[in-house]
Order: C-alpha cells, then sequence, then structure tokens
C-alpha cells in the first residue's frame, strides 16, 4: 500500500462528507448467501472466506491483481491515472518518432508501471515481481526497439540497448553487439571510449595485449577520419580532444596492469611525434607520418628524458646529411644497480612476503624502457626481461596528430603528472575514475596543523609510475630512485628548450612544486633525515631556477622558494626571501595579481604563527596585508603599523573590490586573469578584516563576495551587456570557497567558534562541488567533533542522489569507517569494564551496505581504488571465505588492476601460486616469476 503514489485516502467529493476517519468499504464476496455463517461481519477477504469454507484458493498469481483493485476502489483508481499516462507516451512518440527524449521517457516510464507489490510480499507475490521484472526488461527493449526503426543513426538509443541487453545476453553476443555498433560508427569517440570500458572490464575475454591493441586500433581509425581518409564518415566535433583523452586512458591502463615501460614509452614517443617534427612529412596523413617516425625510433637514438636527447626533426636533418658521429660516452657514473642477490633482505620471511617485497622494488627501479648501452657494447639479447624492452608495433597504431596548442600542452602536463610532479590544474578527463587506484586521496598533508596554507595537489588518488603499493604497506618511499629523478630532470631540461615567457615558466613552477611535494611527504612523514637530504637538492634546484635570466622577475617562483624555506624551518630565511621578492616587485599594488598572490601566502604564513588573536593588529601580516593596499614601494616590517594607515587600507581594498565585483571580462584570457586577480584580492581583504577587526567581519567579505558570484547568470544580462555569473567564475568561487572555509578552521583552532558556521559553508560549496576532495576532507575532519551522525548521513545520502562523482561515497564510506576506528578504541580502552552504548555491528553492516551501493553506480563499478576499499575492510573484519568472495567478483570488473592482485596475494598468502597463475593467464606483467623466487631463496 506505501509503494502506491498519489492515491486518496479519503474520497472528500461532497461536502456534506466531513469523516474524520477512513471508512472501510463492503467488499463484495463471490456469493453472498454462503458466506453469513464464515463471514458475519464481513471483513475477511474473499481468499480467506474460501479458506474457512474449505474451497480451494484463488492462484496466488491473479491474488495482487485483486487485493490491488480493492486498495484502489475508494479513491480515484490508479489503473485509469497510468493508463491516461500511458496513452500520453505512446501518442507522444506516434507524433514525433524523431523525439529521443520521448522514447528515453517512455522507457523509463516503465519503472513506475512496475511498482506493484512490495518485495516484503508472499512467496507467490514475489514470484510474480520477479516474473515482471524481466517483462519490464523485455517491454523497454521492444520500446526501443520501435525507436531505433524510428531514428536508425541515433547513438543514444542503441547505447540504451546495449545497456538493457546486458541483463539478458551472454558476454560473447554482447561483444558482437557492440562491434557491429563501433562497426556503423566508428567515428563517434564516446561510443569508442564506452567500448574500450566495456571491453577492458569483461574478465572472461580480457587479456592485456588485446586491449591494448583495441586501443591501438580506436586511435588509429579516429586518426583516419581526423585526416579525412575515411570518407564514408565526417569528423565530429571534439575529436581531437577526445582522441587525446583515449591515450592518455591507454598510459592510465598500461600503468595499472603493470606495463610501465609501455606507459612511458607511449608517452615519449607522443611527445616527439608532436614537438620535433620535421617540416618534410608534416602535410602527410597521419600513418604516412608513423611510417617516417619508425626508422627514428628503432635508431637506438636518445628519446625524450634520456640523456643527450636530440629530438626526431634533428636527427631526420642529420641523416640526410650523412648521420651522426658517435662520440664516446665522457661519464662512467657507476649506477647503484642492487645485484640480484641483495634483493632479498631477509630469508626468514614468507614467501608471499618476499614475492611482495621483491615485485615491488622492481616495480620502484624498472619502470623505465630498457635500451642496450652502446658504450658497454650491449646488444638486445643482453636484456634479463624481454618484457622491459618496448617493440614500435606495441606504440605505432597510437600515435596521433595534435594540431591545438592547448592539447599539445595538455599532453606535456598529462605525461609530468603521470611521473608524479604535481601540476598547476586538473587535467584528468571526468570519467578516468577507472584510473583511480591509491589511497592517499584521504591524506591531509599538513592541513590539519596549518590549515591556511595546507596544500592541495590535484592528483591524488591516482598512482604515479614506479609506486604500486599494497593497501596495507602504503608509500614505501618518496619521489623515484635516482634513475627515475635523472628522466625527469632530462624530460624538464627538454621542455625548456622547447618554450619561452610564460609557458616556460610555468613548467619551472611545476619542478618546483614536485619538489616541494617530496618536502611535504618527508615532514608528514616524519623522516628527518630524508627531509634535510631532500630540503638540500630542493634549495639547489630552487636557486637555479631563480638564476635563469627568464625567471628572475617572477614572483610565483619567489614565492614557491620562499614557501620552501618556511617549511623546512628556516623562517628567518624565509622572510628575507619575501621581503627581497616584494621590494623588487615595483608598485604594483592591488592591481597586480602576482604581488597579490605572493602577500596573500606570505600574511597566512605568518598569522599561522600566532598563538591567539589578541595582539594580531601589531603582527607582522598586517604590515604585509597594509603595505600591499598602499601601493608603495615595500619597507620590511619594523614595528606596529599606524591606526591611519590600516583605515586607509581599509578604504582601498573595499573600493578594490567593488570594482572587480562589477567589471565585465572582455576575453576569455582576461576572464582567468581576473578570476585569479578576484580571490586573491579577497583572501588578502579577508585576513586583513580579520586580523584588525575580527572573524565576523572577513566571514561578511567572503559572504558578499560569493553573493555576487552567484547571482546574475549571463542569461538574465544578455540586455546590459553584461555576464558577469558563477558560468564566468566557476573556479573562482569554489577557490573563494576555500579561502573561506579553511580561515574559519584556522579560527576555530586558535580560539573558541561555534561548529555551525563552518559546518554550513562547507554543505553548501560540497553541494555545488562534490567533486572537490580538499572540501571534503576538511568536511570529514569536522564530522569526528560531532557525536550525532544523522546530520551527515542525511548530506552524504542527498549529494549521492543528486551527482555522478564518486568522491561523495569514497568520503562517506571514509568517514563511517573513522567513526568504526573511534568506537573501537572507547571500547578497548583501559579502564575497567565498560558497557558500550553503541553497538558496533551496525556500523560494520552499514559500511558494508555503503559499499554495495557505491560498487553499483556508474563510475563507482570500474574504479580500482573503491574495490580495493571493500577488500581491505572486509578483511581486517577477518572475513576471509566473504573477503575471497569480493576479490574475484572485484576482478570481474576491473581485471586490469595489478594492486587488487598484490592486495590479494598479502590478504589471503596461501593462494599466491594461484594468484599469479591468474596475474600470468590475463598477461598482467609479473617482474618476478614463481620459478625465478625458488632459484633466488636456493642461492
Amino acid at each position: 500500500m506505501l509503494n502506491t503514489d498519489g492515491i486518496l485516502v479519503c474520497n472528500k467529493s461532497s461536502p456534506s462528507d466531513s469523516t474524520a476517519f477512513i471508512p472501510v468499504f463492503q467488499m463484495e464476496t463471490d456469493d453472498p448467501s454462503d458466506t453469513t455463517e464464515v463471514n458475519p461481519l464481513g471483513i475477511y477477504d474473499p481468499s480467506t472466506t474460501g479458506w474457512l469454507q474449505g474451497k480451494e484458493c484463488k492462484s496466488a498469481e491473479r491474488e495482487p491483481v485483486n487485493t490491488q483493485q480493492t486498495i484502489q476502489e475508494p479513491g480515484i483508481n490508479i489503473n485509469s491515472i497510468l493508463m491516461t499516462k500511458v496513452e500520453e507516451h505512446n501518442k507522444k512518440v506516434r507524433e514525433n518518432p524523431r523525439d529521443i527524449n520521448a522514447w528515453m521517457e517512455f522507457v523509463s516510464f516503465q519503472d513506475e508501471l512496475m511498482r506493484g507489490p512490495s518485495p516484503y510480499a508472499s512467496k507467490g507475490e514475489q514470484e510474480v515481481r520477479r516474473k515482471s521484472l524481466k517483462l519490464i526488461l523485455e517491454k523497454k527493449l521492444s520500446i526501443l526497439e520501435r525507436a531505433i526503426e524510428s531514428n536508425p543513426g541515433n547513438v543514444d538509443l542503441k547505447l540504451a540497448r546495449l545497456k538493457l541487453c546486458t541483463e539478458f545476453w551472454e558476454p560473447p553476443a554482447l561483444i558482437k553487439e557492440w562491434q557491429k555498433l563501433i562497426f556503423l560508427h566508428p567515428n563517434n569517440p564516446e561510443l569508442w571510449k564506452k567500448y574500450l570500458l566495456f571491453c577492458q572490464s569483461q574478465f572472461t575475454t580480457f587479456s592485456v595485449s588485446k586491449i591494448n591493441s583495441l586501443y591501438g586500433k580506436c586511435l588509429t581509425t579516429l586518426a583516419a577520419v581526423q585526416d579525412g581518409s575515411m570518407v564514408s564518415h565526417p569528423l565530429l566535433p571534439g575529436t581531437e580532444e577526445a582522441m587525446l583523452a583515449i591515450f592518455i586512458q591507454q598510459c592510465h591502463f598500461l600503468r595499472q596492469a603493470g606495463h610501465s615501460e609501455k606507459a612511458v614509452s607511449l608517452f615519449q614517443a607522443l611527445i616527439d611525434f608532436t614537438f620535433f617534427k620535421p617540416d618534410s612529412v608534416k602535410d602527410l596523413p597521419t600513418r604516412g607520418q608513423v611510417e617516417f617516425f619508425e626508422p627514428f625510433w628503432d635508431s637506438g637514438e636518445p628519446r625524450i628524458g634520456e640523456k643527450g636527447a636530440r629530438g626526431w626533426k634533428a636527427w631526420m636533418h642529420q641523416q640526410e646529411k650523412g648521420g651522426w658521429i658517435a662520440l664516446k660516452s665522457d661519464d662512467d657514473d657507476d649506477e647503484e644497480e642492487i645485484d640480484e642477490d641483495q634483493e632479498i633482505k631477509d630469508k626468514t620471511l614468507p614467501k608471499w612476503h618476499i614475492w611482495l617485497d621483491i615485485e615491488y622494488s622492481r616495480e620502484a627501479r624498472h619502470w623505465l624502457p630498457w635500451r642496450p648501452d652502446k658504450t658497454k657494447k650491449e646488444t638486445e639479447e643482453d636484456c634479463d626481461d624481454p618484457e622491459r624492452q618496448v617493440l614500435f608495433d606495441d606504440l605505432g597504431p597510437s600515435l596521433i596528430r595534435l594540431s591545438n596548442p592547448d592539447l599539445q600542452h595538455q599532453l606535456l602536463y598529462s605525461f609530468l603528472q603521470f611521473l608524479g610532479v604535481p601540476c598547476t590544474s586538473k587535467l584528468f578527463p571526468s570519467n578516468l575514475y577507472i584510473a583511480m587506484d591509491e589511497n592517499n586521496i584521504f591524506d591531509s598533508v599538513l592541513s590539519d596543523e596549518k590549515p591556511l596554507t595546507s596544500v592541495h595537489f590535484p592528483l591524488s588518488g591516482f598512482n604515479s609510475i614506479g609506486h604500486m603499493d599494497t593497501m596495507l604497506r602504503r608509500r614505501h618511499h618518496i619521489g623515484h630512485h635516482k634513475e627515475g629523478e635523472e628522466f625527469i630532470q632530462n624530460v624538464f631540461h627538454v621542455l625548456f628548450l622547447l618554450f619561452s615567457g610564460k609557458e616556460k615558466c610555468n613548467l619551472s613552477i611545476c619542478w618546483l612544486q614536485y619538489e616541494i611535494s617530496k618536502v611535504l611527504q618527508c615532514l608528514q612523514r616524519k623522516k628527518k633525515k630524508k627531509l634535510k637530504a631532500q630540503g638540500r637538492k630542493s634549495k639547489k634546484l630552487a636557486k637555479n631556477l631563480l638564476k635563469a635570466p627568464d625567471n628572475r622577475n617572477h614572483l610565483s617562483l619567489w614565492k614557491l622558494y620562499a614557501y620552501l624555506e618556511w617549511l623546512l624551518g628556516n623562517i628567518d630565511d624565509a622572510r628575507k626571501v619575501f621581503d627581497t621578492a616584494l621590494s623588487t616587485a615595483g608598485t604594483g599594488g592591488l592591481k597586480s595579481p602576482q604581488l597579490c598572490s605572493l602577500s596573500l601566502l606570505y600574511a597566512q604564513l605568518e598569522v599561522e604563527l600566532l598563538e591567539s588573536l589578541e595582539g594580531a593588529v601589531t603582527s607582522r601580516a598586517v604590515h604585509i596585508l597594509t603595505k600591499l593596499a598602499e601601493s608603495g614601494p615595500y619597507v620590511p616590517y619594523s614595528g606596529q603599523v599606524l591606526s591611519v594607515n590600516v583605515l586607509k587600507a581599509r578604504k582601498t581594498y573595499e573600493h578594490a573590490l567593488q570594482d572587480y565585483l562589477s567589471k565585465t571580462p572582455v576575453s576569455d584570457q582576461d576572464q582567468v586573469n581576473d578570476a585569479n586577480q578576484l580571490v586573491n584580492l579577497v583572501g588578502c581583504y579577508a585576513l586583513f578584516q580579520y586580523l584588525t577587526v575580527g572573524i565576523d567581519a572577513a566571514v561578511l567579505i567572503y559572504a558578499q563576495t560569493l553573493e555576487k558570484l552567484e547571482a546574475p547568470g549571463p542569461q538574465k544580462c544578455e540586455n546590459t551587456g553584461e555576464s558577469f555569473g558563477i558560468q564566468n567564475f566557476p573556479t573562482a568561487l569554489e577557490a573563494v570557497t576555500l579561502l573561506h572555509t579553511n580561515l574559519l578552521r584556522f579560527h576555530m583552532k586558535i580560539s573558541v567558534y561555534p561548529l555551525n558556521p563552518l559546518r554550513e559553508a562547507l554543505t553548501e560549496a560540497l553541494k555545488r562541488y562534490p567533486s572537490n576532495q580538499s572540501l571534503w576532507r576538511s568536511y570529514i575532519h569536522i564530522q569526528r567533533k560531532s557525536h550525532s551522525a544523522s546530520k551527515a548521513r542525511r548530506f552524504f545520502d542527498g549529494v549521492t542522489r543528486s551527482t555522478n562523482s564518486l568522491e561523495p561515497w569514497l568520503f562517506a564510506i571514509q568517514a563511517e569507517q573513522m567513526r568504526k576506528k573511534l568506537i573501537e578504541n572507547v571500547q578497548r580502552a583501559d579502564v575497567g569494564e565498560i558497557h558500550s552504548t553503541i553497538p558496533e555491528t551496525g556500523l560494520t553492516n552499514r559500511i558494508i551496505a555503503l559499499f554495495e551501493h557505491a560498487t553499483q553506480s556508474e563510475n563507482g563499478t570500474h574504479c580500482p581504488l573503491l574495490w580495493r576499499m571493500y577488500l581491505n575492510f572486509l578483511a581486517s573484519l577477518g572475513k576471509t571465505e566473504k573477503s575471497k568472495g569480493l576479490f574475484y567478483k572485484a576482478l570481474q570488473n576491473c581485471p586490469w588492476a595489478k594492486v587488487l592482485y598484490m592486495d590479494a596475494v598479502e590478504y589471503f598468502p596461501d593462494q599466491l601460486q594461484e594468484t599469479l597463475d591468474l596475474m600470468t593467464e590475463k598477461e598482467l606483467r609479473v617482474r618476478v616469476p614463481m620459478e625465478e623466487l625458488d632459484l633466488l631463496l636456493e642461492v
């Protein structure tokens, strides 16, 4: 009864009917004369009366129908409502068969029709329900087939049909259907993406070489469409961008399957193919260019990231002149090659443990493709592991032409991110949850101790190459081994030759951010010895970068260098660097975005040193922010700022903010600059108010700014020519929200302040940006302090329903796991007998239910990280059999993720051989075969 939507319980059609109760209607029985003895009050339904008389019961199949009709008689008959809806839908699609949305609505309406008896009904009813589920699917299928007849060219309808068929058909039949679809629409990149994901996640037919060649086929086909050599199909808009996304997806697929050498080679080849292309081949179609590229690739010439790489263009010129003169290598630097015997540190450990150690160590050291060293007279036969060599056939089909400069830059930054270098923006295509596999998504680096300047890297959740860690061990080492670090250095040197000006400066910033990220990891793990050594290297690099004539006046680099010194604990040195940078920066004041950004960071770092807000007006931070507003030459701090200057600065800030909020950007580039400038300006003004007036004044500025940014959408202001709304400034809005929440967190840390304003700010922000990991980290951090979980649970539930992002699921699970840990700690506390008031089992079941829902969501099904967390949770409960079942279920959805197999070795050590056999069968990279391990143990 509860499931019937929109029935009037009481029929109030006549005005005189003022009954305050629900009337019970007399039910007509089959034969009134017979039933008066057994049913004198007329309160039994027909089946009960029949049973009392000893007659045969009505068939269970008809029962729900009868009961439903009796329910519906009092009010409006539901069936008639539904029937009119069915007629409406039929009429819509009959009159307008080209309306795809109408067809799709008709299909989803079938679910409404199905909301029949409840799942808690008797056995007979459940049978009906099960039958009706199949019936519904068949009905949907027939509607979609009708729709496809009317719209034979529509891909969405065909995809919807395939999705339904997954319920009915066997994998081979499904694959055939997909192949037909791809054959009909070879120029549709979105369809290719779905097809690749489908094939990649079919455990029965999966193997790495098969999927890799499928990626190659996809990119070759799309390249032919792009060249115009496939005459039958036109080029669809956005193809080039999609091709790059598919290429990056292929590299991540290879990285996750353990074939990191192939992934690195793919990037090396495409960068050479894009940036070092000889002019003589530029007009050829893609395949023609690839044919010219092959001899260069096989020539043994150093590639991008290797010492002495000159690129394809230089090699081609030289070949025309007769080749290079081979020079003797001048460095006899012995590499720190670990001897095979040293790989086993302790032979007493169990076999599975030793296997994991060696596999991990080789994964970390051998991710670069192996090349014969000519100076040592090596040949290809000298390679111990043939898998470390990459053949051109593995990467040739995936080479594509990128003509758009933005996409070319995207390729470079994607490569840097792949190597573990944090770049300024999130570059991944949105559907790359399938590449998310690392548990560092919940690590808040220093954000609890230093909320104002907490660094959030856009790359958390993705393993960089050379890190293949199990869930329990977490990351072993920081950065890369010697070879890897040299490789990254060489990549930067080659890229510096390619670019100048702003791009070159951006690359320098990336490099310095990479160094800072390593320092932060040392700080996070409290490794003092490593921090010292890392600090020396990083400072040396920063100074070298700043010595370059192009970089001397770039405040962003000075800012990072000063921050590096501050992190290393050299606060006085850092202040000198900040002061020097501000003194030489000129008098741009609030008009200069870089000056604002530099002053903001300096002031934030100074504020974080404060113990309380008493005497904050006299602090160095107020001096910095006042000087910024004065637009005069900067003078280092000498003592308290005069009240007059504070008042003047406040007026200046106020006017500057009003100007920015009422300004209309002219071009896209202006818009980006304005957005950055606005964020820095709001940050400086709010911090200034916080120090001179108090927290409420600062919150007021954030509130005004957010209100102004959210207010008008462009559609409202078409006539006035203003189009300053959230659509123009999505990033600004997000950044301002982060500043706002960070300031509230800081204030709560140093003084007493209610939690509610912060919670409200975070919930509002997360509804708008459900995939922002920094905001989620703050949210679950404050949730720990709250004893009532119901508010947070309702919020998580609301967000997961309204978005496809996976982050809300991941953080909801993390929040519950944190709560579980907390309760376990309380229960284990050594204070005599504790009667637990909070039943723990409820939490375990809740977490399992969350995992189940998350793994069924569209993005969660193929996300290795989610399955790893689920497996880890079940294993931690000690449910071995259940965990094994889950491991195989995870493989059905993510058969390519090597980390899953490595986790399994740790959880089920007795099945080591079985797991390795499975990896070998699916062609995942096993660097230490069992036979080799036995030999190593015998030595």
